[in-house]
């Protein structure tokens, strides 16, 4: 039995009002596909009960849908009485989006139709000290790669997004980067328009993280968020009231540039650790350290312990100013579980009034490419319906380009 979709899913986030006829029927396709994306199949009535809408105006528009490539019929289902009920579904397979990953370590990228399921994928490793001119050439690499693997040109995508380390500003350039050659002032946006027709979008691989997290991962369904990434680099970005929150200049959430969080320094307790033990021949110190701590080794507990406790300064000074209802700690240090959790719960709960609830990512090094891909998505919907630029788009410039806001 199909339920009615509340007021906000119904809309997609997007607030009804009276007025322009021509933004009330986009508003209304737009509510038509978020009702058939939540069920295998819809009838017209099915969709009318789900989206509020008469029937006659569901009727408009899903032959609208059908037309446009954005639904399909599948069939009828037999009625108690007059003519056989069709049935329709949202048609995934009508567009596709392709995200990226820019990393110091490594270039991912995932081709995904408009459900988000993976169609193609291809990932490169790259070295920090890869000029800029490289790194954008073997992103190229592995854009085409993705496209050879599911027979697809480059015009046929219907919007490409950027993953990246770094502060990115809202034209999609690099204005600030650490760890990786020459990347701050890097136009990858302006890189992405050379290579693709489609709109294009760029931003920090902290936020998207954070963005995944929420779409399809430990944060789903919940609205105020803090993500910490915790790995070779410490960085954090803030979900509230459901949206990417980005600040004015794209900056929100880099707490860890206050050199008194002590984010910059915290994982030398980890590499030390690490050295003393096998004089640096470890190749990941901070895998070895969790893991000895697990173990109980004394000296190890003690070095997770210290790097908790400087990871919990900025991550206490975020949760006391947002009250989030969730925490979720990402990047390569969240494979250590509990190991890195307990001791990280228990200092956050020495300088909370409320101690957050944490959570360990559950898309790991995955999620900047997937929230790269849910921007993307958010998008095509926006552009195509040439709504009030809800969600990911804040303008669309002449030549068709969407600039990524909050989400």
């Amino acid at each position: 039995m199909t339920r009615p979709l509340s007021p906000r899913a119904r809309t997609g986030g997007l607030r009804r009002t009276g007025g322009d006829p021509s933004r009330l029927r986009r508003l209304n396709a737009v509510m038509t596909i978020h009702a058939l994306r939540t069920q295998p199949s819809c009838t017209i009535s099915d969709l009318a009960r789900l989206t509020g809408l008469s029937r006659p105006a569901v009727e408009d528009v899903v032959n609208d849908l059908v037309d446009q490539g954005w639904a399909e019929l599948i069939g009828t289902r037999a009625a108690a009485m007059g003519r056989p009920a069709r049935r329709y579904r949202f048609r995934a397979a009508a567009r596709h989006v392709l995200g990226l990953d820019i990393g110091a370590h490594k270039i991912r990228g995932v081709l995904a139709d408009l459900d988000g399921t993976v169609q193609a994928q291809a990932t490169v490793s790259v070295q920090p000290d890869l000029s800029a001119t490289r790194r954008l050439s073997r992103a190229g690499e592995v854009m085409a790669r993705c496209l050879r693997e599911v027979d697809m040109a480059p015009e046929e995508l219907s919007a490409v997004a950027a993953a990246t380390t770094g502060l990115v500003d809202d034209r999609g350039v690099v204005t600030l980067a650490t760890g990786i050659a020459d990347w701050a002032g890097v136009d990858v946006a302006e890189w992405l328009r050379g290579r693709v027709p489609c709109p294009v979008f760029v931003e920090n691989d902290t936020k998207l993280a954070a963005v995944a997290e929420q779409w399809r991962g430990a944060a789903r369904g919940v609205e105020d968020i803090v993500y910490v990434l915790a790995g070779l680099r410490t960085a954090a970005s803030l979900i509230i009231g459901g949206q990417l929150h980005r600040g004015t200049s794209g900056s929100a959430g880099e707490i860890g540039l206050l050199s008194e969080t002590r984010w910059g320094l915290a994982q030398d307790h980890l590499t030390r650790w690490s050295e003393s033990r096998t004089g640096g021949g470890a190749t990941d110190p901070a895998r070895a350290a969790f893991d000895a701590a697990r173990l109980d080794d004394p000296a190890a507990r003690a070095a997770v312990r210290r790097y908790s406790r400087d990871l919990a300064v900025g991550v206490a000074m975020l949760v006391l100013a947002l009250d989030p209802e969730l925490v979720v700690i990402g990047g390569g240090y969240s494979a250590a579980g509990d190991a890195l959790l307990e001791p990280l719960r228990r200092e956050l709960e020495k300088r909370c009034l409320r101690a957050p609830n944490l959570v360990r990512s559950e898309l790991g090094g995955e999620a900047p490419v997937y929230g790269a891909i849910r921007l993307a998505l958010d998008a095509v919907e926006s552009v195509a319906f040439a709504q009030d630029v809800p969600a990911a788009v804040s303008s669309i410039d002449p030549e068709g380009n969407a600039r990524a806001a909050d989400l």
